[in-house]
């Protein structure tokens, strides 16, 4: 594993441990030419994923991409991050286990969106704006009676 700081190509695993529920493993590394440390994570990966954006364009599946989108969703709330690592995990799985390679990128919002749903409806609110492309206040309030159509009778 190349050293972040340095370059160097020669470095050492000074401590192995299961991360994120068992689904990696979490490395702690040395380098011994500039006496940097950095921790690294190995994941099983099925497939190679490809996601195929709504303009035709195809570009590999990039989990750390998946990752800053939900966790932007999740700012400020109260979720343990453990949590959010299983949850990701998870859709990563789903996703690997659909037996695609291809995956359109709604697919992939719808997923998300699903599985937020069920974590914090605040998170969802805010993953849909942006995946839906909310233009308006209008918008807002449009998805959230959707959600609770019990609330437009009382007012």
């Amino acid at each position: 594993m190349r050293c972040p700081f340095c370059g160097n190509i020669d470095t050492q695993v000074k401590d192995s441990r299961p991360a994120e529920d068992h689904v990696s493993i979490r490395r702690r590394r040395f380098c011994p030419a500039c006496g940097g440390r950095f921790t690294t994570y190995e994941r099983v990966q099925l497939r190679d994923l490809v996601v195929i954006k709504t303009s035709g364009r195809r570009e590999d599946f990039d989990r750390d991409k998946l990752e800053r989108s939900i966790r932007i969703a999740l700012q400020k709330r109260p979720i343990d991050p453990e949590r959010v690592d299983q949850m990701i995990s998870g859709i990563v799985r789903r996703l690997e286990s659909l037996g695609e390679t291809d995956i359109q990128s709604k697919q992939i919002g719808e997923i998300v969106m699903e599985t937020l749903a069920r974590i914090d409806t605040v998170a969802y609110v805010r993953f849909a704006s942006v995946y839906k492309n909310f233009q308006a206040a209008d918008d807002f309030d449009k998805f959230v009676s959707e959600l609770r159509p019990g609330l437009q009778s009382e007012k």
